[in-house]
Parts: structure tokens; sequence; C-alpha cells
């Protein structure tokens, strides 16, 4: 399938794994994926973005807001309402096992191998978005698969975070096929 891929869609694909790496996750995530877009310039999927009037710095604060583990960070307030005081617990943690403790674990350098480096594993969510992207480039009987295909994969499945902070901006995947259609159409048209 990789073989189907333009320049700038493998270009995304290969600065998603930058972007889990740089974001200390262990998996290649829908959200790495999403944010790799932004790092390819001039690319149809930035257009339908622009489109919807998708503003990049928004959407790249709800990547970072995620954290490494794809979830939001811990609520300390809402912790504290459960009776536990993350102060305390880092205190604990830290009196026992020393300082910085909490910042060596697994988690803390990047997942269960601390990995930091090499080959970052793609999350199966962000492999049915890429195969739904396949699916999209064949539905508008386009022959190559691109940034703009990747993005509808990535609206498409419901199972990453990338579809949910794309909702919450107003993107649709109806609308956005209608947008894919027009910019390829009048592209090829000249």
């Amino acid at each position: 399938m990789f073989e189907r891929f333009t320049g700038k869609a493998r270009q995304a694909v290969v600065a998603a794994q930058e972007e889990a790496r740089t974001r200390g996750a262990n998996e290649i995530r829908t959200e790495h994926l999403l944010a790799a877009l932004y790092s390819v310039p001039d690319n149809l999927a930035l257009t339908v973005l622009d489109a919807f009037s998708i503003d990049k710095d928004a959407v790249l604060r709800e990547v970072d807001r995620l954290g490494p583990g794809g979830r939001p960070p811990i609520d300390a307030d809402a912790l504290s309402t459960l009776g536990i005081d993350l102060d305390e617990v880092r205190r604990q943690v830290e009196e026992a096992f020393g300082p910085g403790a909490l910042d060596r674990t697994r988690a803390a350098l990047g997942g269960k191998g601390g990995r930091l480096f090499g080959h970052i594993p793609v999350e199966r969510a962000t492999k049915k978005a890429l195969e739904l992207a396949l699916r999209e480039a064949l539905a508008l009987r386009h022959n190559y698969i691109g940034t703009e295909h990747i993005l509808l994969g990535l609206i498409h499945t419901e199972d990453g975070a990338a579809h949910d902070i794309l909702a919450a901006q107003g993107v649709r995947l109806a609308p956005a096929r209608v947008i894919v259609e027009e910019l390829v159409r009048s592209r090829r048209a000249g």
C-alpha cells in the first residue's frame, strides 16, 4: 500500500513517527499523524483544513494536551476529591526511592521500553486510518494516496484522538470529501 502514497503523504507518515518520538509516546497514534500533516508544506490536507477554518495552533494544542499516553494529564483536582494528593504521593515516592524517582519511570521516558529513539510501532487506530485513506482514495477513483486521503482516513476512523480533535473543530467527513473532490478536479483542470 505504501507504494501508492505520494511523496508528501510519505513525508507525513515519516513525520508522524517523529511527532510520536518528540512527544514521548510509545506508539504512533492518529494525533501524531494529524500533527505531522502540518509539517509537510503546501499539501491538500492543509487546504481542506483551511476550508473548515481550522486553527493549526488549536489543533496542535489539543495534540499536546493528550500527552505521551494519548490521554489528558491526570487532573489533580479531580483526584483530590477522591482523597488522593498527588504532591503527597510524589513526596512519598521520592522519600522511598530518591529525588526524581518518578521522572525515571518507563512512562516518563516514553513507554514500555523507555523508547526515545529507533522504530516506534503504529497504533491499531492509526493503521485503520491509513487503510481508510486507501478506501477514500479508491472511492474517489484516485490511483494514489495523498495527504488529503490521509486526512479523510483520520476523519473517517472513530477510534483515534485525531477524529475527536477534528470533530470538535467541526470537521465532518462528507463535506471534507466534497472539498477534496473539488480541489483535485481543479488541479487537474489546470
